[in-house]
């Protein structure tokens, strides 16, 4: 009998034992948003002076932009998202440029040379970049009017391209 109770306890014990490790690697995984997810929450204050929020965006779909002065692929991905956004404004599109830099005289200098035609947002903390899991420059989110990201693009875009516009004005 005592064998019998023995194993059980060795039995649970292994278990929960698989349980602790499973949580705790469960845990220390980042969280990377994906197409199908809802969007984190973030609240922040444009450079312009705009709340920002999900539920501050009025319902609109949502095209959240993480880039930097520093990435290439961001340079060269900024006049055509201009254009994007100059286009879809009358759609009800908000894209918003969140920044990942820390330097202010840089990123002000970037603004001003590309004439930045969208919301944009300095994160120097790149807090909001991290709870939607970026780590990668440009990423660009695109968030239906619920909230649930749609589609993602990693890397630059040529947001001119007609099926992209089609797509984002149809939401």
């Amino acid at each position: 009998m005592k064998n019998k109770v023995d194993l059980s306890l060795l039995a649970l014990l292994c278990a929960l034992a698989g349980l602790l490790g499973w949580v705790i690697v469960s845990s220390m995984r980042e969280h990377v948003v994906e197409a199908g997810d809802s969007a984190p929450s973030f609240n922040i204050t444009t450079d312009e002076g705009k709340q920002i929020s999900p539920s501050h965006f009025g319902g609109r779909v949502l095209v959240l932009n993480f880039w930097a002065t520093w990435c290439e692929p961001c340079v060269e991905e900024t006049p055509a998202l201009n254009q994007f956004a100059r286009q879809t404004a009358s759609s009800g599109v908000v894209v918003l440029g969140v920044s990942v830099d820390r330097n202010q005289k840089l990123y002000d200098q970037f603004r001003r040379r590309f004439q930045v035609a969208f919301q944009t947002y300095r994160d120097p903390d790149m807090s909001i970049s991290a709870d939607f899991g970026t780590y990668k420059y440009p990423e660009t989110y695109i968030i239906d009017r619920s909230g649930k990201v749609v589609r993602k693009v990693i890397s630059n875009y040529n947001w001119m391209d007609p099926e992209m516009i089609h797509f984002v004005e149809s939401l």
